[in-house]
């Protein structure tokens, strides 16, 4: 028994620890369901007091029934007892329509707080840092989230609910079990008290179980995806993945269910010791009710009103309990998604944002700038230092891994640097607001969203908070080249693109590019980053594009990242980079005077061009 002291104490300091968890579940669930939950709340107190009237109208019936036996069955003996009867069904009847109206309640409860947990997740999962989706952390707090969470606070508000329902049922049957003894209500509350350590033992259990494999539950789901996403269907048939991806995902699948069917039936033999000493106490206090009746101390129906109620009681105390226990470990399940919702960003607006120069002046300056990306041990730029002019086009061509993307990250505010500043016209990007300035610039990503909309609703989305105008969105179709991919679609602006939906149209990669171009070009920006505008397109559609590209952004400022030299060569100014450095500036023709870098690698690219042609 020693032993165990420690344990229970242990299962104790967790539940309290996990305490202040509970007020935010019910706020959370209130603010999505209020007046549906004022209604629960009534019914659950109906429900609470219908078993009670239950009780004593199976204690009469049986008395008038008696009485009835022994004045020979008359009628007139006979009716109040019908009357009862009648009664009863009522009662029960009530009870029933009490029961469904309970559950269309739960139902519309569900679909709204699963409704705002949704909300809060995504609001949190834009605002987070893009830093957060680098972290294998953040996707085990999403993860656990996600899966746990949506159901977790109204199953919490339920198991809460059926404690106030429970309880309000078990106080008036310990009140009709007094008169019998005061032991009876003191020793229905020991039969039960196994029964909570069990769920507490076990609910502890499974979330430190859950915790420690969420990265095998979605390594588990990522070999599911692979399996049947689009994305990798053609590889997996290619190389023969199918087997490999089936087996690893069996295998994983495997030890989880071991896992936790161990868990369960752990709990399942706990959890029949502590019923079978509840039984145990049942038959004793039975069999001494019983004795008392053949004594005459009491009557048939006193002792069918003792044995509903000490039976009821003792369901509805191990019902409490276990109530109690499940709260526990809702609640346990519910610091993943509080958890989830307390990540703070770290890349803030100010608290008094300077103004924006619009237009831009003078031009953006890295100064001293110094940036690795999180949990990365190599720099990504070191004392990095770069001037581009308002109104110029500047190329950065470099070699994978140079940090020309990161550039375009930085200005984007997207992470802040580690040492140095960046500024607008002089002005620190960290002294502007994070919306005014991303409002600002107009970005094609190196991995553009290919967004399963249709091909006005993808150009839009470069700036949703311009009305759908047809006249807008073909300029910026024309501007990203894409008009001639458009006019081959069947439904032209209107086609639906992608194949996730019903009548979706796919596109190459190329022509996926140029609608990401168009997006860019919707947004009428003051600065245009383009990080690999023209990969995916063949050398005749890239001269085309970068000919119309040189008359398009009329005073803008403009940054292409790109490892194409035809692609360069088109911009006021180049500047070549390598481990994070600027190693070489200017114009095409000086930088192949030169005979550096950007020479060298100018002179590798024709040749490799003309022995591919």
């Amino acid at each position: 028994m020693a032993g165990k002291l420690p344990t229970l104490a242990t299962r104790l300091r967790a539940l309290l620890e996990q305490l202040p968890y509970l007020p935010r579940a019910f706020a959370l669930v209130w603010a999505a369901t209020r007046y549906w939950t004022l209604a629960w709340a009534i019914l659950l107190v109906l429900q609470g007091l219908l078993p009670v009237a239950i009780v004593y109208l199976t204690r009469w019936i049986v008395d008038g029934l008696v009485e009835a036996v022994a004045a020979g069955g008359s009628w007139q003996s006979v009716r109040p007892t019908l009357i009862l009867v009648v009664l009863m069904a009522g009662v029960m009847l009530a009870n029933e329509l009490l029961t469904s109206a309970t559950g269309w309640v739960r139902a519309a409860q569900a679909e709204l707080v699963q409704d705002h947990i949704n909300t809060l997740i995504h609001e949190k999962s834009v605002a987070v840092d893009l830093a957060f989706y680098e972290s294998p952390e953040y996707y085990d707090h999403l993860h656990r989230a996600r899966v746990e969470a949506r159901y977790r606070p109204l199953t919490l508000l339920e198991n809460a609910g059926s404690l106030a329902q429970n309880s309000i049922t078990l106080v008036a049957m310990a009140a009709v079990l007094i008169p019998f003894g005061l032991w009876l209500p003191i020793a229905l509350l020991l039969s039960t008290f196994p029964a909570l350590f069990v769920v507490l033992r076990y609910s502890l259990r499974e979330r430190k179980w859950r915790l420690r494999r969420t990265a095998d539950e979605r390594r588990a789901w990522y070999y599911d995806w692979s399996l049947t996403s689009g994305e990798t269907a053609a590889e997996i048939r290619l190389f023969g993945l199918g087997k490999h991806f089936e087996s690893a995902f069996q295998a994983l699948r495997r030890r989880l269910r071991e896992e936790r069917l161990q868990l369960a039936r752990d709990e399942g033999v706990a959890q029949a010791a502590a019923r079978t000493l509840g039984l145990l106490v049942t038959g004793a206090a039975l069999a001494w009710m019983a004795w008392k009746t053949m004594q005459g101390l009491i009557t048939l129906g006193q002792l069918a009103l003792f044995y509903q109620a000490f039976h009821q009681g003792q369901r509805l105390m191990r019902s409490l309990l276990q109530n109690v226990g499940r709260a526990y470990a809702n609640i346990l399940f519910l610091s993943n998604l509080f958890e989830f919702l307390d990540l703070e960003p770290q890349v803030l607006d100010p608290r008094k944002p300077s103004k924006m120069p619009a237009p831009l002046m003078k031009g953006i300056g890295f100064h001293g700038v110094t940036f690795r990306y999180p949990d990365s041990e190599r720099l990504a730029l070191r004392d990095f230092n770069l001037f581009i002019p308002a109104g110029k086009t500047v190329a950065i061509v470099g070699g994978n891994g140079a940090g020309k993307s990161t550039l375009i990250k930085l200005i984007c505010r997207l992470y802040d640097p580690d040492d140095g500043q960046i500024e607008l016209d002089g002005i620190d990007l960290r002294d502007l607001s994070l919306q005014e300035l991303r409002g600002k610039i107009a970005v094609l990503l190196q991995e553009p969203v290919h967004y399963h909309e249709t091909v006005a609703e993808n150009i839009r989305l470069g700036d949703v908070a311009t009305v759908m105008d047809s006249i807008k969105i073909k300029s910026a179709a024309a501007a990203g080249r894409a008009r001639e991919v458009v006019e081959r679609l069947p439904r032209g602006y209107d086609t639906l693109l992608g194949k996730w939906f019903v009548d979706g149209t796919e596109l190459s990669v190329g022509e996926w590019k140029r609608i990401s171009l168009a997006r860019t070009f919707f947004r009428r920006a003051p600065i245009i980053l383009l990080d690999e505008p023209t990969s995916g397109m063949d050398s005749w559609a890239e001269t085309e594009w970068m000919d119309h590209f040189s008359r398009v952004p009329q005073g803008q400022t403009a940054v292409i990242i790109t490892h194409r030299f035809t692609t360069a060569m088109r911009a006021d100014i180049i500047h070549v980079m390598q481990d994070g450095q600027i190693v070489e500036s200017g114009g095409h023709d000086e930088l192949l005077a030169t005979e550096g870098e950007y020479a060298r690698s100018w002179r590798r690219q024709r040749r490799q061009s003309h022995q591919t042609t």
